[in-house]
């Protein structure tokens, strides 16, 4: 049975996503990852179906005989550092990160805080249809003091006793999810002046227009307050992205160039390499290159560049949309950590995030969505695959063409950078027209 997509099993809770699924895939899982027991740790966001799908996946690790801790409401990447921190087999997450409030999903990690390689989760849906005849059951109990701990985890990942941000005016925006008592809490142990942007625990509202998926409400805060950063994080809080005291945003390959630019000066780079996704963008590449830093590109998805991290001992990657991995620190996305950690080389270096993000220059970039029935055979056209050659052709080193269908949705993604905003723009339209022609011949008719 096909459960997993591109970031665990996800669906509309108690439609696609149901307790009785929630049962089997624990009971699932069990049987695959700790087959003689062990212990597991659950964490969730805020969204109103997370409590009954936590109870359901607990009941299923603990028919298996695996014993479970429930951390409750905690950022995603919270659970990466407690399995550690527990000597835990393994951890699950019931969260549908940036999706709205009516979605939810199960995702899970390894004893090393990893995400699952592809192979494990087709084991899992292998053995969804065969479920094992449990003879001991589990126990199921509280995780004490889960987000004390992880709080105190990021605010140790400071390694500079003398950073103090008093002075420092920050609003922070947790899209009513997971982030939103231990992002102000980290915070003001450095003593910023925290104003809080929808931080309440609220699962009817999550990421619904608020937090990193949409800046507008951040960005008006910033000015209203006069705030030197805006920070936010999407409903799950492994991903983050930055708004300047201008109201302009600092995206993560800026992020990402910040932090690698001040490990390589530092002379704590090595190897000196980061590792992104196809998406990140080319002006990035190019001011790594003059540092001598190596730009190593993965297909999208945050895992796909943990994995790809850890085959090449790098210590730093991420993704354009704000899922930045620090692996000295974690081997997953965290955006509490990747702030905090920004903040840190904005005071080593005493200047501000914004002048930092200045040393980084991109490429115009555009993005277009094409609707499409079949997005995998729609980008392998031989209409589609011709016009981007030819596109590519006339570009030369003047920009970077992608295109690829997109692993969640019925759609064509069409990515062009290019010198000027003018050029993409006309290189976009040419290949969205010769994506439209495709899916109008006969063909795909």
């Amino acid at each position: 049975m096909k459960l997993f997509g591109t970031d665990g099993v996800r669906g509309t809770a108690n439609r696609d996503l149901t307790p009785e699924l929630a049962v089997a895939l624990g009971r699932a899982a069990a049987r695959v990852l700790v087959p003689h027991g062990g212990t597991v740790i659950i964490g969730r966001d805020t969204r109103e179906s997370g409590p009954m799908l936590e109870g359901a996946l607990a009941a299923g690790f603990a028919a298996s005989g695996a014993d479970v801790l429930l951390a409750g409401v905690i950022p995603t990447p919270a659970i990466s550092f407690l399995i550690k921190d527990e000597h835990a087999a393994l951890g699950a997450v019931i969260s549908a990160s940036h999706n709205p409030p009516a979605d939810n999903g199960i995702k899970f990690f390894d004893s090393a805080g990893m995400k699952l390689p592809v192979a494990q989760e087709r084991a899992i849906e292998d053995a969804f249809d065969h479920p094992p005849q449990g003879l001991r059951v589990g126990r199921i109990e509280p995780l004490e003091a889960a987000a004390t701990r992880y709080a105190a985890f990021l605010t140790g990942t400071i390694e500079s006793e003398e950073v103090d941000l008093s002075g420092t005016r920050i609003v922070v925006d947790c899209a009513y999810g997971a982030t939103g008592e231990i992002a102000p809490r980290v915070l003001r142990h450095f003593n910023a002046e925290v104003i809080e942007l929808h931080t309440a625990p609220d699962g009817s509202r999550i990421n619904q227009e608020c937090g990193s998926t949409h800046l507008d409400p951040l960005r008006a805060a910033v000015l209203e307050h006069n705030a030197d950063l805006g920070i936010a994080f999407d409903g799950d809080g492994d991903r983050v992205l930055l708004v300047g005291p201008d109201g302009k945003v600092i995206d993560g390959d800026r992020m990402m160039g910040i932090a690698a630019l001040h490990m390589q000066r530092a002379g704590a780079f090595t190897p000196p390499i980061v590792v992104a996704t196809v998406m990140s963008n080319l002006g990035l590449e190019r001011r790594l290159r003059d540092e001598g830093i190596e730009l190593v590109r993965t297909p999208v998805g945050d895992r796909y560049v943990a994995w790809e991290m850890h085959s090449r001992g790098a210590r730093l990657g991420g993704e354009q949309s704000g899922h930045i991995i620090f692996s000295d620190h974690s081997p997953t996305g965290d955006g509490i950590l990747t702030a905090v950690k920004l903040l840190e080389i904005a005071h080593l270096r005493r200047t501000s995030l914004p002048e930092l993000a200045e040393e980084i220059p991109l490429f115009p970039q555009i993005l277009r969505n094409v609707a499409v029935d079949d997005p995998t055979a729609l980008a392998s056209h031989p209409t589609v695959t011709a016009a981007v050659s030819q596109e590519s052709a006339r570009l030369g080193d003047r920009g970077r063409i992608l295109v690829r269908p997109s692993g969640t949705q019925p759609l064509v993604r069409v990515m062009v950078e290019a010198i000027a905003p003018e050029l993409c723009a006309e290189v976009a339209d040419r290949l969205t027209a010769a994506i439209e022609r495709a899916a109008q011949s006969p063909a795909n008719g």
